[in-house]
């Protein structure tokens, strides 16, 4: 075992602990990165606030990248000093979900509290999301990472493990847009952006961005949204609409806000459909007048992590990234030492951050 400082929950609600912790090397089909960067992602605060519950204490963090620094035996695709982005997305790869190309679904299930992590003292702790990622170092599936080419910098490449594979995907994967449709974009955080950027590459007509304030609906504007609208108004889809001169072809709904769920379909044209991405805490329920859908020929589908096949969605994306056509530097708000996590995860409540990104010394 390694001894590796990362930052620890041990109560819900409560600052996160820096303190050392134990990692085993990797075994099987594992491998162990050294990270560089792990950005700050909205699910990681919902879960140490004990919005959906877990193991407690755990280690979060789920959006890195890094080097990796030593292999299973059984590991494959893999090596020694690649750089690579380090995701959740763990792969059994013969489950009905894994063998139809939706590995996000994976069906195999994994125990955190047996991975490779301990507290210093040998006791149990909880690798979240199979990454915990708030520490220098991780241990994972192979199947979780994707090497990267020296040309993108790794606090970069770590927004592409979550926000940036969501936001698109959910457009391009679980929406699957087609050029010319319309678009409605309700949140324009992280994921949100990512989206707008994600419709803009699948060539929407026109894409609208739903936030609170101006502010963030002229960041919005910056990553491709034609127009923008308050959700605070008294009837914001008759302003969507207006925009768009039609309901939307796809209303991707990137908070995780129930009462965002309550108002999405709303801003549908007939045959339209709601991709249900942000992630509202347990027990959060939203209403529906079933016959709606129904009458209209209208859906509405969950997706998860954008439905990405991360071996093939994740080069693509950093292909976009290089030739100027995805936005990934504008993204970042701030990067944060380890020792200031509390602090970048304070400045990411406030709802003004893009993503913040806890960078660590390599």
């Amino acid at each position: 075992m390694t001894r590796i400082k990362a930052a620890v929950c041990h109560e819900f609600g409560a600052p996160l602990s820096i303190e050392e912790i134990e990692i085993r090397p990797p075994e099987g089909s594992e491998v162990e990165v050294k990270l560089a960067a792990c950005a700050v992602c909205h699910s990681d605060i919902s879960y140490a606030d004990g919005a959906w519950g877990g193991s407690l204490p755990a280690v979060y963090g789920h959006e890195a990248a890094g080097i990796v620094t030593a292999v299973g035996d059984q590991a494959r695709g893999v090596s020694l000093g690649d750089r690579v982005v380090v995701t959740l997305i763990r792969s059994c790869g013969t489950c009905p979900s894994c063998s139809t190309a939706k590995p996000t679904n994976c069906e195999t299930p994994y125990d955190g509290d047996h991975g490779p992590i301990r507290t210093a003292d040998g006791s149990t702790l909880h690798q979240a999301m199979a990454c915990g990622g708030f520490a220098e170092k991780v241990v994972v599936d192979a199947s979780q990472v994707v090497t990267l080419p020296e040309q993108i910098d790794l606090d970069v490449a770590s927004l592409i493990a979550c926000g940036v594979i969501t936001g698109v995907g959910a457009v391009v994967n679980a929406a699957g847009l087609r050029p010319g449709q319309d678009v409605v974009v309700i949140g324009a955080g992280g994921v949100g952006l990512n989206a707008i950027q994600g419709a803009r590459i699948a060539g929407a007509r026109r894409i609208v961005a739903v936030d609170m304030t101006e502010e963030k609906l002229a960041v919005a504007r910056d990553f491709g949204a034609t127009d923008g609208v308050l959700a605070n108004g008294e009837a914001p889809w008759h302003d969507a609409k207006a925009a768009l001169g039609r309901g939307a072809d796809a209303v991707l709904v990137t908070v995780g806000a129930a009462a965002a769920y309550d108002v999405a379909p709303r801003y549908l044209a007939r045959g339209g459909k709601v991709v249900m991405v942000g992630m509202p805490a347990t027990g959060a329920t939203s209403t529906y007048e079933a016959g709606n859908f129904a009458a209209a020929g209208q859906s509405m589908i969950g997706s998860k992590m954008g439905d990405v096949v991360i071996k093939r969605d994740i080069p693509w994306i950093v292909d976009l990234y290089l030739q100027g056509r995805l936005k990934l530097d504008e993204l970042i708000s701030n990067r944060w030492p380890l020792e200031q996590i509390n602090e970048a995860i304070a400045d990411t409540k406030t709802g003004t951050a893009k993503r913040n990104v806890i960078v660590f010394d390599t």
